[in-house]
């Protein structure tokens, strides 16, 4: 007879991706027997023409914006790119539409998803002036640097959402107001955003916005961009006629008819979920400051992601933590998943002023729609020991004593 204990296993990890929802997998099993290329003219091709525009139009109204502003991509990063990449193309009238057209400038922020950061470090080899805007302590852009910024002739300006590392939002609708202000155009990466808060592209004002399927209890490879009607626009994939020309290669069908139901079951279950992990957030939080000494919150306290938690611990080393924590069947993260393999310390938190002993010190967890309050208290009483047993290594190492 084998006595062992079951491990218990806890998903914090959902800022990286999220578990495909029940519905949406059901969704992907009956489109799996409609194979027809959506470009034929066939009966077949006409019928999973059909069911992409369907969920074209479903994705659409999520965001309050029409189908035709609507183009799927691969993933949030691509479309990321693809907006970016608008201005050094000397053919798509970005800089002429933002009355920059002999001076190119990108404005971006210290914070960005390293997709948005490496392809502006790309349009600066390029000879695109590139300026980014800092963030305070909780990682707010800060306005007067970013006014003093926009009064130099820029011709687009990317700033995103919500935080993937300590969640902090950006008050977007502002910023882009500000941009418009001075002639920009202005894109968010609202990746972390959509799904989890009410996004309004007509209230907000932006010329571009760029989420992802994955995020949202969807299928990975497939994601979306907002294009303002009107707004400066240039195919970032060439060679065919597909979303009308604006991103060539045949359609992601079955990923496509997934996103849609993805954002039908968030509108039906995104509000009552925000409360409950509203809930959840407030007890890890409380469960961690009870049990575990010395220790920093990172982000804003109230403008900030309902399930995202992240967390420093002086004395202890992030990826040690995590993999300890992964032994006991909680699987956490160190910041994002994009940059797991680096060894450097978050620049996130490095912009916001934490020290980089502090930030390797860090963990996130984020949570989803299937935590509930046992898993937070399990994780409660594992983090503790595990801060316990590798703060007591670390002392040995170097002579600290953590208490």
């Amino acid at each position: 007879m084998n006595n062992k204990t079951k491990t218990r296993k806890v998903y914090l990890d959902y800022n990286a991706t999220t578990p495909i929802h029940p519905e949406v997998k059901k969704t992907i099993i009956e489109a799996m027997e409609f194979y027809g290329n959506p470009s034929s003219l066939h009966e077949p091709g006409r019928k999973v023409r059909g069911m992409i525009e369907e969920a074209r139009g479903k994705v659409a109204a999520f965001i309050n914006a029409t189908p035709e502003e609507i183009i799927f991509v691969g993933s949030g990063s691509e479309a990321n790119n693809t907006v970016i990449n608008l201005s050094s193309c000397p053919a798509c009238g970005t800089c002429e539409a933002s009355g920059c057209k002999t001076d190119k400038k990108i404005i971006t922020s210290t914070i960005e998803h390293p997709c948005v950061l490496e392809a502006a470090a790309c349009q600066k080899e390029r000879g695109i002036r590139v300026s980014y805007v800092g963030v305070d302590k909780f990682g707010k852009i800060k306005i007067d640097e970013y006014q003093k910024l926009l009064k130099e002739k820029t011709a687009l300006v990317s700033i995103m959402m919500a935080n993937n590392e300590i969640g902090t939002i950006q008050d977007i609708k502002k910023l882009c107001q500000m941009a418009h202000e001075q002639g920009a155009l202005f894109h968010t990466d609202a990746v972390q955003a959509v799904g989890k808060l009410e996004v309004d592209v007509k209230e907000l004002e932006a010329d571009y916005l760029s989420f992802s399927a994955h995020k949202i209890y969807g299928p990975k490879g497939v994601g979306a961009l907002y294009i303002r009607k009107g707004a400066a626009f240039c195919p970032f994939i060439r060679g065919g006629h597909q979303e009308k020309g604006r991103r060539a290669g045949t359609e992601n069908s079955l990923g496509i008819i997934a996103f849609g139901k993805a954002v039908e079951m968030r509108k039906k279950e995104m509000a009552a979920e925000f409360k409950r992990l509203s809930a959840l957030k407030s007890l890890l939080k409380a469960g961690i400051e009870k049990n575990i000494p010395d220790i920093q919150f990172n982000g804003h306290p109230q403008d900030s992601l309902a399930g995202t938690v992240n967390v420093s611990f002086s004395g202890a080393e992030g990826e040690t933590i995590l993999l300890y924590l992964d032994m006991g069947g909680i699987a956490v993260s160190t910041g994002s998943a994009c940059a797991s393999g680096s060894l450097d310390p978050s620049h996130v938190l490095m912009a916001t002023g934490v020290p980089a002993e502090r930030c390797h010190g860090s963990i996130r967890m984020s949570m989803g729609r299937d935590t509930t309050d046992k898993d937070i208290d399990y994780v409660v009483e594992k983090l503790t020991k595990v801060i316990k047993r590798v703060r007591e290594i670390s002392s040995v190492s170097i002579g600290v004593n953590h208490g």
